[in-house]
């Protein structure tokens, strides 16, 4: 048995984000972004080590809204477009480094190599389905794969509204075996959001186990025997595996976490704002909103405007130098608790997949050299997944229960219910409401009306995702998020004040069906709190 079992969880989730009505639109880059810089070269990674039979286990989080995007042929296309603008400047970037800045030509070309690496991998490869990809890891026994809210609800401030909580599940675990063909036995709470009794709504939908903030057993109303640092059952036996907050740490912390170091790549200089907009014009926003194009060429360098150039070579010593600071910790921190554990320490590890690669630029090439690094260890650590372990010592672990909590700023639900966003919650509390009611005065209906009834409850649910709170809290793109709360609001109330008229808007549904294309087995009846 290992000294140490390390279950890395990586969420990949972006919210619905789709407007075909535009030839571009501006928050669609979020996904392709995240294609490009993370989860392709993620993929890459992890069959590059499958290829040299280094081994490695993971388990990823996919929600269900992300999986919507990728397998969408609109959003397909569009990102096979972005890439090849990608690559045109990367061109002419290229070019003008060379004779201009030569000290960022070998960036430019690593840039240009990447696009044109990921147009391979996208078109030839994965025939613009990546989901295969992970689905191959999956097969081959390299990843688990586990599903989340259906539109990642922070579920702990619709504790009042069981069924919407039901509808999240349900739908998730439902939208993931419609695409990966089996069911999940994990599922990712969004944002960590537990509340006491959440754990009954997990188990009537299958699901065997679930990861929680790290207070969550610090602030359990039971002793937790090992704190942190084991898995514990609730008392109707789903598993709850607890995040180590020290070791998260490690690469979490915006302050003192391996990302921050001076000589890792700065996020926030980029070309797309640095050069002549005469220049730039053609790959930014119409009407010239400058945006990231993702060609950057500066070190973080420390707290000032004044960056020096990024050096390749030395942020991979840096890469090293930190893959080994990580399994020296984790190694120390086994020792430290030996003297106070009977049984193996499991350190649970949760990150946004969108930390690495795209965040923390070297994040893709520092996993690389963990996995390297903890397959050198033998017996000293071992990479598992939740289930994994759970075949193994599961019959050992302690019953108690988790307490109420997040892993938002605070440890509980301060991000997603402060004053920029609270306004949100009573317009969809009652658009929940009324979904029950219409969901129990028109009950299995056929044809036209379900159609009418089942974008109602699509609209309620893309009101309830998380991300829209969390963008209001940051500030980061406000007016998107307040009118995508309101257009579902809107969009629910035109089939709420249609059925009460007993009337469908046929050429209103006809185009909502088109715009918010998502969930196609929708069935309003889970919202029907007597189902």
């Amino acid at each position: 048995m290992p000294v140490n079992s390390v279950a890395f969880i990586l969420n990949a989730h972006l919210p619905f984000v789709r407007h075909p009505e535009y030839p571009r639109f501006l928050e669609e880059d979020w996904l392709f972004e995240s294609i490009s810089e993370s989860y392709l070269p993620l993929l890459r990674m992890f069959n590059k080590l499958k290829a040299e039979k280094i081994p490695f286990k993971f388990t990823i989080s996919l929600s269900p809204t992300l999986c919507g995007m990728l397998t969408d042929a609109v959003l397909q296309e569009r990102f096979v477009q972005y890439l090849e603008r990608l690559m045109e400047l990367g061109e002419k970037e290229v070019e003008r480094c060379r004779t201009e800045q030569p000290e960022f030509l070998e960036m430019a070309q690593f840039y240009l190599d990447q696009a044109k690496r990921n147009l391979s991998d996208y078109q030839d490869l994965y025939r613009t389905n990546i989901l295969d990809g992970f689905k191959a890891l999956e097969t081959s026994g390299h990843l688990e794969l586990i599903t989340t809210a259906a539109t990642h609800a922070y579920l702990p401030l619709y504790k009042e509204y069981p069924t919407a909580i039901n509808a999240q599940i349900e739908l998730g675990v439902q939208s993931f075996l419609t695409t990966f063909g089996h069911l999940p036995k994990g599922f990712w709470l969004p944002e960590c959001g537990y509340y006491p009794g959440l754990e009954e709504n997990l188990k009537y939908h299958g699901i065997s186990w679930f990861q929680t903030a790290s207070q969550s057993m610090l602030l359990s109303p039971d002793k937790v025997q090992y704190g942190d640092y084991r898995p514990i059952r609730c008392p109707n036996g789903v598993a709850a595996f607890p995040r180590d907050f020290q070791g998260t740490s490690l690469v979490w912390s915006n302050t003192s976490g391996y990302p921050t170091d001076k000589a890792y790549r700065e996020f926030y200089r980029d070309i797309g704002y640095d050069l002549p907009m005469e220049y730039i014009k053609p790959y930014i926003h119409e009407p010239q909103v400058r945006v990231f194009t993702g060609y950057k060429y500066w070190a973080i360098t420390g707290h000032t405007d004044q960056k020096v150039p990024y050096q390749r070579a030395l942020a991979q010593q840096k890469i090293a130098e930190h893959a080994q600071n990580f399994i020296y910790s984790l190694k120390k921190k086994g020792q430290s608790l030996s003297s106070a554990m009977d049984v193996a320490p499991l350190f649970t590890l949760a990150y946004d997949a969108e930390l690495f690669g795209h965040w923390w630029f070297e994040g893709i090439d520092w996993l690389e050299q963990v996995i390297r690094l903890v397959a050198q260890q033998g017996e000293d650590i071992a990479l598992v997944t939740p289930s994994n372990f759970l075949s193994k010592e599961g019959f050992a672990l302690q019953t108690a229960r988790p307490a109420f909590s997040s892993w938002g700023q605070g440890g509980y639900s301060a991000v997603w219910l402060d004053g920029s966003n609270a306004w949100t919650y009573r317009h969809i509390h009652k658009a929940i409401e009324r979904m029950e009611e219409l969901a129990v005065r028109f009950s299995d209906q056929i044809s036209l009306k379900q159609r009418f009834l089942n974008q109602a409850a699509r609209e309620v649910l893309l009101a309830m995702a998380s991300d829209w709170p969390f963008i209001l809290f940051n500030k980061s793109s406000t007016e998107y998020a307040q009118k995508r709360v309101r257009d579902h609001l809107k969009n629910f109330n035109v089939v709420y004040g249609n059925m009460c008229k007993n009337a469908v808007n046929t050429e209103w549904l006809v185009k909502a069906e088109k715009r918010d294309i998502i969930f196609s087995d929708m069935d309003y009846n889970i919202f029907n709190p007597d189902r």
